[in-house]
């Protein structure tokens, strides 16, 4: 059999248009009053608009990336993920045919051509009447291939308004306007940081995804985007297929613990299932609780937004100082920007310095401006306990954050081809069996990652087990860091 499943792209002529609230109102109107099961994408590198897709779909929200995976790891991800539901909404980012260069390559519709999807085009009607047609009609003629099958009208100020827009866009470009969403001057999705506040700092969750699913079930019409989407063609991809031998059958399975509260949330819900496929247990743990950290096999301390919790952070020094000896002992800890922070002597704010884990000697500084933004490609040129070196990885960064001091100088374990990493064409660093970057990797396009992390847990089990670790070293790695190296920070 192959895969046939009803399916939409959601895009826009910009970024900003409302993609992301229309998406949310969509997932959780299909769901609360249609009862369907509505499996969510989002198409990039995102972690915030993919943290309110799950909430509004209520179930998690996967990411599609063709700089991050070849097209059949998408397409194989897609099938898996999406065939578990009635429906499946895929949002775009930026405008539909924004890419790297001028071929447009890694764009939203380049994505939709991939899936055989059809797209509905968001319109931002703010200031606008009959040009909107004009867009709209370059976007269908721009290319072909891309199915544009309907246009939500965003932002519209009145029934005039409406009249105009619409009878433009269905006269001159000969598809149908399938929602007019009125002007809202409330805004219940606030922003930081060129996208919207993470649900886990949300007073209002179900506020918000109420207010966004009264909106579309009221003012878009569900049951044509529900036709559309049954029209897309079929994939031509195999179902997925149980896999008896997936897993390391009869291996003991080893416990990882993930750090997930208001501060650290960046995770990839694919990231976490590759870990539980190749025989993992995740512990999910919180950095807020005054308590020891628990017997862990391993530790993945993802991104977020550690500088907005300070004051808790700091002050939770049962929590810290249990981390550290953990690490001493030979704990594996892999840790992605928020992390990286985390492992450090401290982070400033104004001038103020709030006490972290100390791990690294080094301190963090905040800045105005992002210090790192958009897609990485690393080279792994020295030793860690996760990649060999020569290997090349393919990950992304978004920080505003950047790291001071510079002794004792450690080696940075990846050269950047591209991005900016701890400073200009380096990121990661090691102590012990920790590895920190500002770099953060998807699985699917980086199969390696989940591999290595369990691999070194079971060993570091199996050390522990057998008191290897009493302040001795495992002869079968290599301690980077503890040494002063010729690279500085």
């Amino acid at each position: 059999m192959v895969y046939q499943k009803p399916r939409l792209v959601i895009a826009a002529l910009r970024g900003g248009a409302g993609k992301t609230l229309i998406s949310l109102g969509l997932l959780a109107a299909w769901r609360h009053y249609h009862g369907l099961r509505v499996v969510p994408f989002k198409k990039g590198p995102d972690y915030i608009d993919s943290g309110w897709l799950a909430m509004a779909a209520q179930q998690p929200c996967y990411n599609l990336d063709p700089f991050l995976m070849t097209a059949e790891e998408m397409l194989r991800s897609f099938v898996q993920r999406s065939n578990t539901g009635d429906i499946s909404v895929i949002e775009g980012n930026r405008g539909l045919y924004d890419g790297v260069d001028i071929r447009g390559s890694f764009s939203t519709a380049e994505l939709a051509k991939l899936l055989r999807a059809p797209v509905i085009l968001i319109v931002d009607a703010t200031k606008v009447t009959r040009t909107a047609a004009a867009q709209v009609l370059g976007c269908i003629q721009f290319d072909p291939e891309v199915e544009i099958a309907g246009v939500l009208l965003n932002q519209v100020s009145g029934k005039r308004h409406e009249q105009i827009l619409k009878g433009a866009i269905e006269h001159y470009c000969k598809i149908p306007v399938l929602g007019v969403i009125p002007r809202e001057n409330r805004n219940l999705f606030p922003e930081r940081h060129l996208g919207l506040v993470p649900p886990q700092e949300s007073d209002n969750i179900s506020g918000a995804l109420a207010f966004a699913s009264k909106q579309i079930n009221e003012h878009v019409d569900l049951e044509a985007l529900w036709h559309i989407a049954k029209s897309a063609e079929s994939l031509g991809w195999p179902l997925p297929q149980a896999d008896p031998q997936k897993g390391l059958a009869g291996a003991e399975p080893v416990v990882v613990g993930v750090i997930r509260d208001a501060a650290f949330q960046f995770y990839y819900p694919e990231n976490l299932e590759a870990l539980e496929e190749r025989g993992a247990i995740i512990k999910e743990i919180s950095s807020f609780a005054s308590r020891p950290l628990p017997p862990l096999d391993a530790l993945y301390i993802g991104g977020g937004f550690p500088e907005t919790h300070l004051e808790v952070l700091a002050g939770n020094s049962v929590f810290r100082e249990s981390l550290k000896e953990e690490i001493e002992r030979g704990l594996p800890v892999y840790a992605e920007c928020g992390g990286l922070m985390f492992l450090c002597r401290g982070i400033y704010r104004d001038r103020s310095l709030f006490p972290m884990t100390g791990l690294f000697p080094f301190e963090v500084v905040l800045g105005e401006k992002p210090q790192g933004h958009g897609y990485t490609l690393m080279e792994c040129v020295n030793d860690n306990p996760f990649f060999a070196k020569g290997a090349t990885l393919k990950g992304h960064e978004f920080h505003y954050s950047r790291i001071v001091g510079s002794e004792p100088a450690l080696p940075f374990v990846f050269r950047l081809r591209k991005g900016h990493g701890i400073v200009a064409g380096w990121d990661g660093i090691c102590y012990k069996n920790v590895l920190a970057n500002y770099s953060h990797i998807h699985a699917v396009g980086n199969t390696d990652w989940a591999d290595a992390m369990v691999r070194k847990a079971r060993l570091y089990r199996q050390e522990r087990w057998g008191g290897l670790l009493d302040g001795r070293v495992d002869p079968n790695r290599s301690v980077v860091g503890t040494t002063k190296y010729s690279t500085a920070i």
